[in-house]
């Protein structure tokens, strides 16, 4: 039998769980997690959600949501190691002996960091830029190497982060000897990443998501908001431009898929993909909503899963950060 790959999925805690987090993160890892030869490492990446949001009520109220989310959508915590990113400190004194060795150039390079500095002023270029957001890349190398994971599946907005993470590793493992797994990016093509109801990429920040629990007539009136073009029933639509049809693909099957292309070749009406769009998502959505209803009337039960979750982390990190701090000069005094 093959040795079994590590594979390791976060979230931020941030903001509700919604669709985009459904299709790109929580439904591929919670199949994968299936998969006898892979053990599964999915976490909340509370400390990751203090660089967008200094918000306590809103971090503390994420966390719960995410994790009640991945339970209600089908999550085994006794087939996988679930646990909040805080609840394993080892990840951050792994984040600060990694930024030892990280170069300011690499950083320099983040896509995050240079997309704020080029909305500044010329003359501030760093305006508003907290070492947070500098240092991002460092800390989610830290979440992944912290469990020498084999694969990281991503949107194709992350890729950047695991290829940093893998320079990361290569530079500590040549200069310290081999103690990193380099893992290797796995993005999934279709729900990479979903455009939100303004047909920007859907997201936190922009407000513009649809949550995944919303009530039926609420998922309605969400879905009938996402902006499209002027084209009039009859005309032809392109789909490679529709947010509707992108939603749709991330979670329609294949013949479900070429039916609605058709149906835009043939210009279907826009009020009428959104109702299809919706009834899909209703019937995906129904089964987790009522799992979830269930899951946010007993805190204390999802607590101790996570805090179950976190020894499972623990005795798998434990070995690794010992390495580690051996191949960096830090360990006891012997003979």
């Amino acid at each position: 039998m093959s040795e079994k790959k590590r594979v390791l999925t976060g979230i931020t805690t941030s903001g509700i769980p919604h669709i985009g987090n459904l299709a790109g993160a929580i439904l591929p890892a919670i199949k994968a997690s299936k998969d006898e030869l892979t053990d599964s490492f999915l976490f909340l990446a509370d400390y990751h959600s203090l660089i967008k949001n200094n918000d306590p009520d809103l971090t503390y109220t994420s966390s719960f949501e995410i994790a009640a989310c991945w339970v209600a959508c089908g999550l085994d915590p006794k087939e996988v190691i679930f646990y909040r990113q805080s609840d394993v400190p080892h990840i951050m004194e792994l984040t600060w002996i990694l930024g030892c060795l990280t170069s300011k150039g690499l950083m320099n390079r983040a896509h995050a960091y240079k997309a704020a500095v080029f909305e500044n002023e010329k003359n501030d270029p760093d305006k508003g830029i907290t070492m947070g957001l500098f240092n991002y890349p460092v800390l989610m190398a830290a979440d992944i190497l912290m469990f020498n994971a084999d694969v990281v599946p991503v949107g194709q907005d992350q890729k950047q982060h695991v290829e940093m993470t893998r320079d990361i590793a290569l530079r500590f493992n040549h200069h310290y000897g081999e103690v990193f797994t380099i893992p290797d990016v796995s993005i999934e093509e279709d729900a990479g990443v979903l455009p939100g109801t303004d047909g920007r990429k859907m997201s936190k920040s922009y407000q513009n998501v649809i949550p995944i629990f919303l009530k039926k007539d609420d998922l309605r009136k969400r879905i009938m908001k996402i902006k499209t073009d002027s084209k009039e029933p009859g005309e032809p639509k392109e789909i490679n431009e529709s947010s509707i049809f992108s939603i749709y693909r991330a979670f329609a099957s294949d013949n479900q898929t070429k039916n609605l292309a058709n149906q835009y070749q043939e210009g279907i009406a826009w009020g009428e993909a959104k109702e299809l769009l919706f009834e899909l998502l209703e019937e995906k959505i129904n089964p987790f909503r009522k799992n979830y209803e269930e899951l946010i009337k007993d805190r204390s039960g999802l607590e101790k899963i996570l805090l179950l979750g976190a020894q499972k982390a623990l005795d798998v990190s434990t070995p690794i950060i010992i390495k580690v701090r051996q191949a960096v000069g830090i360990r006891e005094f012997g003979d």
